[in-house]
């Protein structure tokens, strides 16, 4: 691709960035707290994006560019590659997570039960004009004030260990090699499974989805039931500087985990009597439950073999990035003065000759 220079660019680009200002700042100031504790579910969806837990940068991200996804996620990354690497966090059981919400789609009783948590599933989604005079916000303190706070932890066991012990599941061979890191390295491919679910982890969530629902339509052959939706908050622990065997307990997380269950693929009878049931996962920062559940039918997909694009590894794996996504459309904005010449010279010449 060829750009070519724009003359008198730079004034022409410093107006441009002094209108960019006016617009953001025309209205009515919002702080950054005010947008952490009111756009919660937007903050987590730019962080996973973005590949960067930060909650505060996330919203001053998020104020920066007039509330662009695209260029929030962009500002983070672009700030997440200045931070040096000091600790690599130790292995997290999930098991352990500090529970808000965890369903199952599969059973009906689970043990620790179902646990609703906060969710617009069961909203009437009308619109609310409440809002709009802050009535709302002084019921909800009401309610607070009047709310018995318990200060018990929840957590639960997984709803696949009880298949585990039944046999059901199929078996897995345990995986001790390195993670594969995406931010460091050129993926590949086959990509190995762990750098497909970081690819996965940082993807678009529209894209994301729009995989998982062509893969359930027909245009794959993945359609799970969803064995376990949890999302709470995970300890991050690093090895004690002093004692590697000991660790620090740097803080905690909050995520969305899903574990998505597929039968097996049989086609004789002797495969239909030895059929189990295998996995798709899901992780994603936040709450964060749609994109969770579509990560966990791409990676479903990808496990099974097929012509269709969500089986394509390269093709799901490449084109779910939300920076190169936007990115590459964004530059079509770009000077392309010779290559348009170029072309509209070979469909004048043409012409001409007809």
């Amino acid at each position: 691709m060829a750009y070519v220079a724009v003359t008198g660019g730079r004034e022409a680009i410093e107006q441009s960035l002094k209108l960019l200002e006016i617009f953001r700042e025309s209205g009515e100031d919002i702080t950054i707290s005010c947008i952490m504790e009111n756009m919660g579910l937007l903050i987590d969806k730019i962080m996973s994006e973005a590949g960067f837990y930060s909650r505060e940068y996330a919203a001053l991200a998020l104020k920066q560019c007039e509330g662009s996804v695209e260029e929030a996620v962009f500002l983070l990354r672009a700030y997440r590659s200045t931070l040096p690497r000091n600790y690599y966090s130790n292995v997290v059981d999930t098991s352990d997570m500090r529970l808000i919400r965890r369903i199952s789609a599969a059973f009906k009783d689970i043990p620790g039960g179902q646990i609703l948590g906060p969710t617009y599933d069961y909203s009437h989604r009308l619109l609310d004009f409440s809002l709009m005079d802050g009535e709302k916000k002084k019921e909800t303190a009401e309610i607070d004030a009047g709310a018995e706070e318990s200060g018990e932890d929840i957590r639960c066991g997984r709803v696949t260990d009880l298949l585990k012990e039944e046999g059901a599941m199929a078996e897995v061979e345990e995986d001790n090699t390195e993670p594969f890191d995406v931010t460091s390295n050129l993926l590949t491919f086959p990509a190995p499974r762990s750098a497909r679910l970081q690819t996965f982890a940082r993807s678009d969530a529209g894209f994301l989805g729009g995989v998982a629902y062509s893969s359930m339509r027909g245009y794959g052959a993945v359609h799970p039931t969803v064995s376990e939706l949890r999302c709470g908050y995970l300890e991050i622990c690093v090895p004690y500087v002093l004692d590697e065997e000991d660790e620090i307990c740097i803080g905690e997380i909050l995520v969305t985990e899903v574990e998505a269950l597929v039968p097996s693929h049989t086609e004789t009878d002797e495969e239909f009597a030895k059929m189990t049931l295998s996995g798709g996962y899901g992780l994603i920062f936040g709450r964060n439950e749609n994109k969770a559940i579509a990560m966990s039918i791409a990676d479903a997909s990808l496990e099974t073999k097929g012509d269709t694009p969500s089986q394509d590894e390269e093709f799901v794996l490449t084109h779910g990035d939300c920076l190169e996504m936007s990115g590459f459309i964004s530059h079509l904005k770009l000077p392309h003065y010779v290559t348009f010449q170029s072309s509209l010279d070979r469909v004048r010449a043409k012409g001409g000759e007809q």
